[in-house]
């Protein structure tokens, strides 16, 4: 009698994504409603293994702790061909139907900070605070909430999720995780494409791509007082930095430029014989990128022979200019599909958000024309990229409820 009348809820459950042409017809569907209300219920505990994830350092090049962590949860949640490929992603697959379309969801591992930060989290009522609390073990959070209430909630859906907690999306990671995922790993085996990530209820569909740069300046380097008149690489630094400053760029599409660090020389009384700087540049305009960065070498040269005049060309210094980080930019389109599909699960669930731009693990599959957004894992927060970051877990199952919902949806 169980069994029969399980038999009848699955295939109530197939018939039902089979047939729906929006979302909004999940919902009529009482598993899926039961679904949702689970998801809900536990928000409790996913908070409190929210709380536990960020406490397991994941610094730039170095996820492995939480990795291996991931790899656990992944396998207790029953996903089948657990596995950690050659980049650090922890990839585990819940069987559909039928192995295609096979989506993708995702959130990433990495933080920006260093080895050595305190990342213990505190907790006052519904706020919590500690470095990555929000971006992204919010994201991750949500992966794993997902996976868990489709097996407690017995949803099967007719194409198979490949869930995947990823590396390298901060930073100088270069989005080396995705680069990897979509070009070996899971190579022509994605059919669409979901990144959990940031806050609130968000949505992403146009990816704006970065450059970034190591520069050196370089010369021969001398003692402050004896060799004075010498070219000097922290100058020629500076006058670079003084032309970057004064780029005008487009608003337009927003179109922007830091100099984020710089570092260099041995001591106050001597003339650096080396000196660094790194650079960002971003836009969401394939043109308007590779118009500032033709303004940015520009600057190199010119700062660079200006300095070198100034001084009569004694002690010359050089610079050389060091690709660091490239994040192709990509949209997918309004009319796309995955996006009408996602703004319609958003109008089910009386989620009001209009599509944007950002810099994303969607941006790879963007640029190859398979089907992205990125999407917001709820709650609200402040702080991103600081030690002060925090996360208010109020309403924060709204996010969850969304995820799990657009899974349902997609995988199909």
């Amino acid at each position: 009698m169980r069994v029969t009348a399980f038999l009848l809820a699955f295939f109530s459950i197939c018939a039902a994504l089979s047939r729906a042409q929006d979302p909004a017809a999940l919902l009529n569907d009482p598993a899926v409603r039961a679904a949702l209300e689970l998801a809900k219920s536990n928000e409790p505990r996913a908070i409190d293994q929210q709380i536990r994830l960020c406490e397991i350092p994941a610094p730039p090049f170095h996820e492995g702790a939480r990795a291996s962590e991931f790899a656990r949860l992944f396998s207790s949640l029953g996903l089948k061909d657990v596995r950690i490929d050659q980049a650090g992603n922890v990839i585990g697959v819940r069987p559909g139907l039928s192995a295609r379309p096979n989506l993708v969801f995702a959130a990433h591992l990495d933080t920006v900070f260093p080895e050595d930060t305190d990342v213990h989290v505190t907790r006052e009522g519904a706020i919590l605070k500690g470095p990555g609390i929000g971006d992204d073990c919010r994201g991750l959070t949500v992966l794993l909430s997902v996976i868990q209430t489709l097996r407690d909630a017995h949803i099967q859906t007719p194409g198979s999720i490949t869930f995947v907690a990823d590396v390298g999306e901060e930073g100088l990671g270069d989005l080396r995780g995705m680069k990897t995922l979509f070009n070996d790993t899971l190579k022509g085996q994605i059919d669409k494409f979901v990144s959990i990530d940031g806050l609130g209820l968000g949505l992403v569909n146009i990816g704006v791509g970065s450059m970034r740069y190591k520069v050196t300046f370089t010369g021969p380097g001398g003692h402050s007082y004896g060799a004075f008149g010498m070219a000097n690489p922290i100058h020629a630094m500076g006058r670079a930095i003084a032309k970057i400053s004064d780029f005008e760029v487009p608003t337009n599409p927003k179109t922007t430029f830091n100099v984020g660090r710089v570092g260099g020389g041995t001591s106050v009384n001597a003339i650096a014989f080396e000196c660094w700087m790194e650079v960002d540049m971003r836009s969401a305009d394939v043109t308007a990128l590779k118009t500032l960065d033709e303004k940015f070498h520009a600057a190199i040269r010119a700062a660079v022979d200006e300095e070198n005049r100034r001084w009569h060309d004694r002690g010359k210094v050089s610079a050389s200019e060091e690709l660091a980080g490239l994040r192709p930019a990509g949209r997918t389109p309004l009319d796309a599909p995955i996006l009408r599909t996602t703004l319609a699960v958003d109008h089910a669930l009386s989620i009001d958000d209009a599509p944007a731009e950002g810099s994303t693990d969607s941006n790879i599959p963007m640029t190859m024309n398979i089907p992205a957004v990125t999407i917001s894992g709820g709650g609200k927060g402040s702080g991103a990229h600081s030690t002060r970051e925090t996360y208010d877990t109020t309403d924060s199952w709204r996010g969850t409820q969304r995820a799990l919902l657009l899974a349902i949806a997609l995988a199909r």
